[in-house]
């Protein structure tokens, strides 16, 4: 079963008497275990595909089908579990909480789950900063951690959840080149050691050679060529 499937997926708003056209029929299908990459200039659709992905929105046509299930047949209350359960989120902005420190931040969406014990939670938590290599981090601050560090904390909250897919948007933005392809090393290394989709999208040509597999979009679509397989 695919991770990820869309057919001829079209997504447009409304700005006044004006129509914005975000994709213009996409189909795509994404295998479970993927290390994919979403390349495109700023405007060209990407972000609007990773939300189509992530539950975060519903096509305007076409279909979205995440694991087998229809997101255009869950209404928001199933959409909210959903991304909870099945869904990671890695941003470009980091987003940890300022007051929580490392083990309290990676912990925070299982406590929103409320399904494990506390000696499990302890037990998930601890897997996944040694997976990102923060043991030594572990009650510090987002304050107190470098770029590098606090994305290193939001791989591993969104992997602590053991979700299907992991979405990454811009996820090396605000960081030196240097700590971005590192960043994209490490999300490949725990692809290899937990089978996780990890799905990101960028514009950085130097981190897209990373990608095991491409997929250029612009203006809305999906252009002719995709590159697969790359190493």
């Amino acid at each position: 079963m695919s991770a990820v499937e869309l057919i001829d997926v079209k997504k447009y708003y409304k700005l006044g008497d004006t129509r914005v056209d975000a994709l213009r029929g996409v189909s795509l299908e994404i295998e479970t275990g993927e290390f994919l990459a979403i390349a495109g200039p700023s405007g060209s659709g990407k972000s609007t595909m990773l939300n189509m992905f992530g539950c975060i929105d519903t096509p305007s046509e076409g279909t979205v089908t995440v694991d087998g299930t229809r997101t255009d047949h869950l209404n928001d209350r199933e959409l909210t579990r959903y991304r909870r359960t099945r869904i990671g989120f890695i941003f470009q902005s980091f987003n940890l909480i300022p007051v929580l420190n490392v083990y309290e931040n990676i912990e925070f969406p299982l406590l929103l789950q409320r399904s494990l014990s506390r000696s499990e939670r302890e037990q998930r938590v601890m897997h996944f900063i040694e997976e990102v290599g923060l043991a030594d981090r572990i009650r510090n601050k987002a304050n107190e951690l470098s770029g590098g560090q606090r994305q290193r904390v939001a791989i591993a909250r969104a992997l602590v959840t053991q979700p299907l897919i992991v979405l990454a948007d811009e996820p090396t933005a605000n960081l030196d080149s240097e700590t971005g392809l590192r960043i994209i090393d490490l999300m490949r290394e725990i692809n290899d050691r937990e089978k996780t989709t990890f799905i990101f999208s960028t514009h950085d040509s130097r981190i897209v050679s990373h990608a095991r597999r491409v997929v250029q979009i612009r203006d809305g679509l999906i252009l002719d060529g995709t590159e697969k397989d790359q190493v």
